[in-house]
């Protein structure tokens, strides 16, 4: 015999219709407040849960939301899925969190492991070599919210979610302009990737404007690796840095560990200013390091609203950003 409570199971112990039952639980208008509460009551005294793969089955849609994000691990994207998963449990949804380990064929299997599960919306941040987002847009097309956040789509009319990355370049800039450093190393990251492109190309028109552009040196480093590597080798020259700008968390942990190894004294021997993720690591050294804050976490509630208001009718294409903000530390 099937112990499972069913709507059939609560319909026999109620002596009402099926359809009463389903419509009960659903809170419809056509049904007496006594009724619902009848059917309430003998739902949670059976432990009744709704079927949802027949649901989604039924609807071509289920409770889930697939997030799709390069790694776990990091900071900022658990910052990210906290705020996502705050706001789901309040709206009755449910987390899909898919790793791409910034991998493009990931990237596309987890969007099929969305698709299969017929989620309602994804929230996807995409990997640096992702040139091709077509498939994405597909989904979007046929009626299900697609909302890349963070990492973005460069040119793509799509739903985007991402801090404004111009606005904290430029507030780190004109920083080091005030305290008229002489000589300013900026390390950037990937050059592909749209995050890098927009925070160089603010970091060098504040530059530009304010005549100060032959006191700048430009790095790319793709890792924390790197970085260090970049500002060993550069801070053993004769005319060495007397500033350096981190553009994010990763950079930033590379120039810590060189400054370490070269035993450089911060602000006295090299300034430091970085852009970081909810501002967790620039407080764990010492001096603290002065910091413009993005946050995940506020992403996590912006990217989430955004696919409310796609659902509630406002579907065309939106670019929402998250203002950054200046954090003073001892290290500019």
């Amino acid at each position: 015999m099937d112990s499972r409570a069913t709507l059939k199971n609560i319909s026999r112990m109620l002596n009402i219709s099926i359809s009463t039952v389903s419509r009960a639980l659903k809170n419809h208008p056509d049904i007496s407040e006594q009724t619902k509460k009848k059917v309430q009551d003998a739902a949670k005294m059976l432990d009744y849960e709704p079927n949802t793969y027949a649901i989604s089955l039924r609807t071509d849609k289920s409770n889930l939301i697939g997030v799709i994000l390069p790694f776990i691990s990091n900071y900022f994207y658990q910052s990210f899925i906290a705020a996502v998963e705050e706001e789901a449990k309040k709206n009755n949804y449910l987390l899909l969190v898919l790793q791409s380990a910034d991998d493009p064929e990931t990237e596309q299997a987890n969007l099929r492991i969305c698709r299969l599960n017929r989620v309602a919306a994804v929230f996807v941040c995409i990997s640096p070599t992702t040139t091709d987002i077509s498939s994405f847009l597909r989904l979007s097309q046929s009626g299900t919210p697609v909302v890349f956040f963070d990492k973005v789509p460069a040119f793509e009319a799509c739903d985007k979610v991402c801090v404004a990355d111009e606005e904290a370049a430029t507030i780190a800039a004109e920083q080091i302009i005030k305290k008229k450093k002489k000589k300013v190393l900026g390390l950037f990251g990937n050059p592909s990737l749209s995050i890098t492109q927009k925070r160089l190309t603010a970091f060098q028109e504040i530059f530009k404007q304010n005549n100060y552009s032959d006191k700048l040196q430009v790095i790319h480093a793709m890792s924390a690796e790197e970085s260090k590597q970049h500002v060993l080798r550069i801070c053993k020259q004769k005319n060495k840095p007397d500033v350096i700008f981190s553009m994010s968390d990763e950079i930033l942990f590379g120039v810590i560990k060189a400054i370490q190894i070269l035993k450089l004294k911060m602000p006295d021997e090299l300034s430091l200013i970085t852009i970081s993720n909810d501002g967790v690591f620039p407080k764990l050294f010492e001096p603290e390091i002065t910091y413009i804050e993005t946050s995940g976490y506020e992403l996590g509630k912006l990217t989430f609203k955004r696919m409310k208001d796609y659902l509630a009718g406002k579907s065309f294409v939106q670019e929402v950003l998250l203002s950054p903000k200046l954090v003073h530390g001892k290290t500019l």
